[in-house]
């Protein structure tokens, strides 16, 4: 269900698109794409649209309602929202205006920006305009018409719109050395080869486990697990391209209690084992 009160200026744009399977199959596509000079009494209320939504504001403020958080947009922010879930959104109370631009985004790579950036919580991110405008550019002056170049470069203007927000909202988190997930990769690169669990990793980033793997998700789209993992495998391919030593000895050196073990988790995160990875590896010369 939509309802809406189109109060805009007549130089508001709207643009409409309905990209074919091989598109929105892609990591990056874009489906709608406005400028609204909204006024006063400008709203839209639905029920759920699927799609992502991205804000950023011109002008004014905007207010964006959903899942029980109430997010005034300022001048120079941006917001990603998942549209799938009821939500409202609309020229802020008191308010004379609200100048944005706004875009229906979707793909694979738009939700793995969206983890980054904390979906499902609304959090505005300050961006300045000349990192957002050009994208936006793009999409108006290629989504309406069809072609597999104008797909591809509206792809990568939305791949480029996801970086900015999420770059924007990395750089304003603490950079603090006392971060948990800063604390607890620091502790995984320090004592990878030793038995290490969440809870380990927990104690040593100061906060609960439960609380840890919400933030790598949210941080690094993974968990303390996976990053775990994969650091051990990065310093066994490291060890495999670089000495002699035998897959046995580099699987106890980068924390695997088992050669057979160390071998799957290897083969399934490179997809290759570690016999065939050392093969492929330029060949190492000893002094």
């Amino acid at each position: 269900m939509l309802t809406y009160t189109m109060d805009v200026e007549e130089r508001s744009r709207w643009i409409i698109a309905t990209p074919p399977a091989a598109v929105s199959a892609q990591p990056y596509y874009a489906s709608e794409v406005g400028d609204f000079y909204a006024r006063e009494r400008f709203s839209t209320a639905r029920s759920d649209k699927n799609s992502f939504i991205v804000f950023y504001t011109l002008g004014g403020r905007g207010m964006v309602r959903q899942g029980g958080q109430e997010i005034v947009l300022e001048r120079g922010q941006a917001l990603l929202m998942d549209c799938r879930s009821p939500q409202s959104y609309g020229t802020a109370p008191g308010c004379s205006h609200w100048y944005h631009l706004w875009t229906h985004v979707d793909g694979g790579g738009v939700s793995l920006a969206g983890a980054a950036l904390g979906l499902p919580r609304l959090v505005p991110v300050t961006v300045p305009r000349s990192r957002v405008q050009p994208h936006f550019d793009v999409l108006f002056e290629l989504l309406e018409t069809e072609s597999i170049e104008n797909y591809a470069r509206c792809g990568l203007a939305v791949h480029a719109l996801m970086t900015e927000l999420v770059v924007a909202a990395q750089q304003a988190a603490p950079s603090s050395d006392e971060d948990p997930v800063t604390l607890a990769c620091a502790h995984i690169a320090a004592h990878y080869a030793e038995r290490l669990t969440v809870d380990d990793l927990a104690a040593a980033a100061a906060v609960s486990p439960s609380y840890l793997i919400r933030l790598f998700k949210r941080k690094l789209n993974t968990t303390p697990h996976d990053y775990l993992m994969r650091h051990r495998i990065t310093r066994a391919k490291e060890l495999l391209a670089e000495t002699t030593l035998t897959s046995a000895s580099i699987a106890r050196q980068v924390g695997f209690t088992t050669e057979s073990n160390f071998s799957y988790r290897f083969k399934q995160m490179v997809g290759q084992s570690p016999r065939a990875y050392r093969q492929g590896s330029p060949e190492l010369i000893l002094e």
